[in-house]
């Protein structure tokens, strides 16, 4: 058997089935912050980050859908100072009361923090504009986030790297 011979205008061997140097066939993925003030009311916030939550689990939107929270607190240490002290005095009472004091300390709480403003992460890839813009247009109408003055911000917005940079260092 003859070896098997490469004509010369043909390229390497090593290199036909392969293209070098060609860019990325991925594309970067969009964008878009959905901004949601819900003021002092923690229940709403809770309610909010629940049927978040629902939605990530019921769709399958683990990376396309992330939120985070943040929480500004009030500068009122004299209030805070003040509500410790009738606890203490309810201390010295029965055990009934104990129990009833219980909710009444994670009121204090609450109180005290001040608004608290949900940030929602939507990162779609190109090929699902139609999905993206579908989420962007539902979860505002939604009851929780009704309420919460909605704000969208695109990534061609001028203050998109503001709220990146702020969502990237909340928790």
């Amino acid at each position: 058997m003859s070896p098997i011979s490469v004509p010369k205008n043909h390229p390497a061997p090593h290199r036909a089935l392969t293209c070098h140097g060609l860019a990325s066939q991925t594309s970067v993925m969009a964008q878009t912050y959905l901004l949601f003030d819900f003021g002092p009311d923690e229940e709403k916030v809770q309610q909010a980050r629940h049927k978040l939550e629902s939605w990530k689990q019921a769709f399958r939107l683990d990376k396309k859908l992330q939120y985070k929270l943040e929480r500004e607190q009030l500068a009122v240490p004299v209030a805070a100072e003040a509500k410790p002290e009738p606890a203490k005095a309810e201390k010295t009472k029965p055990a009934k009361t104990k129990s009833k004091s219980n909710p009444k300390s994670d009121e204090p709480t609450s109180e005290n923090s001040g608004p608290v403003k949900l940030f929602v992460r939507l990162y779609f890839s190109g090929h699902e504009k139609l999905s993206e813009q579908r989420w962007i247009d539902r979860i505002p109408t939604e009851e929780p986030f009704k309420s919460a003055s909605p704000k969208t911000v695109r990534e061609t917005e001028p203050g998109f790297t503001d709220i990146l940079k702020q969502f990237d260092t909340l928790e």
